[in-house]
């Protein structure tokens, strides 16, 4: 191993060695810098390392280190601990919009905080099973950032600069296409998420509707039976058995995981029919949604008038969006966590 410039390395006669990655930032401890309230410290430039997966078993005889950190390192000083109000740590692109928000370090001295470089993980569908590659946001590209803290009402700046991996084989432009296509996956899925959302509002009011009406009506069958042709279309979006592949209930939203997941893992420019692929999944989203659309267009009106003639409230359809939980960002769906009818409600199929 070969430390890089401004690593401390401290051999002992143990024959152990300790290593300080980045020492720059105690370098700039100038008497200076020391009587301000809050100032950035540089560090060296951030490279955005090739992610790689593999490895093998280590014996107990292997002598192994903490790997640095796979993020932009964000150095600070304050003279004083924060104790009052907030203190923010925000990032910002080039057109200066916060792109994200990064737990601020309240303690006096240096500080040391760590961002991830990459944009929020997508809003996943609930299904069966974990959807493994949507539980994180890819990563961004490189270019000049802005740190901005804000303590007491005092704003302070500072760029940051991340680059690529100096062993990358592509281009800046080829991590643009990677990133632009991941970020189209990102938002079908949202789009997807858009349209459970609206699945779910539908299939809740016709439980309630339908857990008022006595057993043997005629009318709680014909809501049993729009619900069942609204569960097939959320059929058709999500998985509702586990097991993927084995079981050959692989729907949109898997496939779209599956999709989002390879092209998260090379960071090179993606290929012809990874977007294609996107396309595809798009075209077939639409068809889902027409579905979808022609239910509330052709058979809900119907099932209204059958609730009209027995003095019940006509079911309105879903709004296009339907308060959907931003903060909630997909890297789990529950089997069951849609809504469903009461356990006393029969469905007939």
């Amino acid at each position: 191993m070969h430390p890089r410039d401004n690593d401390l390395v401290l051999a002992t006669h143990g024959r152990g060695i300790w290593i300080i990655d980045d020492i720059t930032p105690l370098r700039a401890l100038t008497p200076d810098l020391l009587k301000q309230d809050v100032a950035f410290v540089s560090a060296r430039p951030v490279q955005q390392r090739i992610e790689g997966q593999g490895g093998w078993a280590n014996g107990d005889a292997v002598f192994v280190g903490d790997n640095p950190p796979d993020a932009a390192v964000i150095n600070y000083y304050q003279r004083e601990r924060h104790l009052f109000g907030k203190m923010k740590l925000e990032i910002l692109d080039s057109s200066g919009s916060v792109i994200d928000e990064v737990p601020a370090s309240k303690r006096p001295g240096l500080n040391r905080v760590t961002w991830t470089m990459r944009a929020k993980p997508p809003r996943v569908p609930p299904g069966a099973q974990i959807s493994f590659a949507g539980t994180r946001g890819p990563r961004l590209v490189p270019g000049v950032y802005t740190v901005r803290l804000t303590k007491a009402g005092k704003v302070y700046e500072t760029k940051l600069t991340i680059g690529l991996d100096h062993r990358a084989k592509f281009s800046a432009t080829d991590r643009k296409a990677q990133f632009d296509a991941a970020m189209k996956v990102h938002a079908l899925f949202g789009d997807e998420s858009a349209l459970m959302d609206r699945i779910v509002a539908l299939r809740k009011v016709l439980a309630q509707t339908g857990a008022g009406l006595p057993e043997g009506d005629t009318l709680r069958k014909n809501i049993s039976d729009f619900d069942g042709k609204v569960d097939g279309v959320r059929k058709k979006i999500v998985a509702t058995t586990e097991g993927g592949a084995i079981t050959g209930e692989e729907r949109l939203r898997e496939h779209t995981d599956q999709l989002y997941g390879a092209i998260l893992s090379f960071e090179g420019k993606p290929g012809g029919y990874q977007i294609a692929y996107i396309d595809a999944l798009k075209r077939e989203l639409a068809d889902v949604t027409k579905e979808f659309e022609q239910l509330l267009a052709q058979d809900l009106p119907a099932l209204n008038e059958s609730l009209k003639s027995k003095g019940q409230q006509p079911i309105a359809a879903p709004a296009a969006k339907v308060g959907a939980n931003d903060t909630t960002h997909g890297s789990r769906g529950v089997a069951g966590a849609s809504a469903s009818l009461p356990a006393d409600f029969h469905i007939y199929r």
